[in-house]
């Protein structure tokens, strides 16, 4: 029986993944001092057992360190393995050094989780120039692909849903959730100067005019892109869109701020706790622990 040790904010999560592969939730409490330190305290019981912390690392650098402190813990407490169930997988972004003297992140980031698991499981993380997290990752680590949910979610709610991709990299994703959903689909063009400066243009369509356009997004951290679309989509005399994203970092007021631009709906799946989460990962990722354990782990 696998044990999953939730970080507070997804314990929800923790109970479905648990119910789904017949292991036990439990809670990891991290108590913060006034001086910014953190205290670790893991459930008893840990002798023998697998153990699978679960946090998504959205806003990671606060995270980073109980998230070691609890691997190191377990151990400590006898479990026989440690993984990380990780939803959302930070600092893959910075796959190179775009400027002298910039840290390689994602790489650093991977030895840094390295040190702590045995294995990693995690979805559709931000890659770019990295082709599979097997580059990166010297432990087994698996990604699940969120495109049949989308796909599923999108044909129950959106039946004339025309998908839009957020740019070009986006081709083949979205391809591929549109034909899961037996829908039409467009790739928006995206030029993006700075953290928060995009500039969005909107393919010229019949059947975005007809259908309710669906704007899909791995993550919307600043929410600038999918802002960008509304707005001209709007211009193009598109009905409201619905914006379907996978990570809901939403830094700040981006949430509202699409809403705002006119967004008709916000969903997202449960990577990230947050109020417009309405799309389970639970499942998969139960699936993929469990394989990770019978075909890594386990002798």
């Amino acid at each position: 029986m696998i044990r999953i040790l939730a970080f507070p904010e997804v314990f929800t999560l923790a109970v479905r993944i648990a119910d789904l592969s017949g292991g036990q939730a439990g809670a990891i409490d991290i108590h913060r001092f006034p001086d910014g330190e953190s205290l670790v305290t893991l459930p008893d019981g840990l002798g023998g057992q697998d153990v699978a912390i679960l946090a998504s690392l959205s806003d990671p650098d606060p995270r980073a360190l109980p998230l070691r402190f609890a691997a190191k813990t377990a151990r400590e407490l006898g479990a026989r393995s440690v993984g990380l169930i990780a939803p959302y997988l930070a600092y893959m972004r910075q796959d190179r050094r775009f400027s002298p003297g910039q840290a390689i992140s994602a790489r650093l980031f991977a030895c840094f989780l390295e040190e702590s698991f045995d294995w990693l499981v995690t979805a559709d993380p931000h890659l770019h120039r990295i082709h599979s997290l097997s580059d990166l990752f010297r432990i087994p680590a698996r990604r699940i692909e969120t495109a049949p949910l989308l796909a599923e979610w999108i044909a129950a709610n959106v039946p004339d849903a025309v998908l839009l991709g957020p740019d070009s990299e986006s081709r083949q994703w979205v391809a591929q959730v549109a034909h899961l959903a037996d829908r039409p689909f467009e790739v928006l063009e995206k030029r993006r100067s700075g953290d928060r400066d995009v500039e969005v243009s909107v393919p010229r369509s019949e059947a975005l005019l007809a259908g309710t356009p669906v704007i899909l997004d791995d993550i919307a951290s600043s929410g600038r892109t999918l802002i960008q679309a509304i707005g001209r989509l709007m211009a193009a005399g598109a009905r409201p869109p619905v914006c379907l994203v996978i990570h809901a970092v939403f830094a700040g007021n981006a949430h509202a701020d699409i809403l705002a631009a006119g967004a008709a709906r916000v969903v997202t799946t449960d990577s990230i706790p947050h109020s417009t989460n309405a799309i389970s990962l639970a499942g998969m990722l139960s699936a993929a622990c469990r394989e990770m354990l019978d075909s890594e782990v386990k002798p």
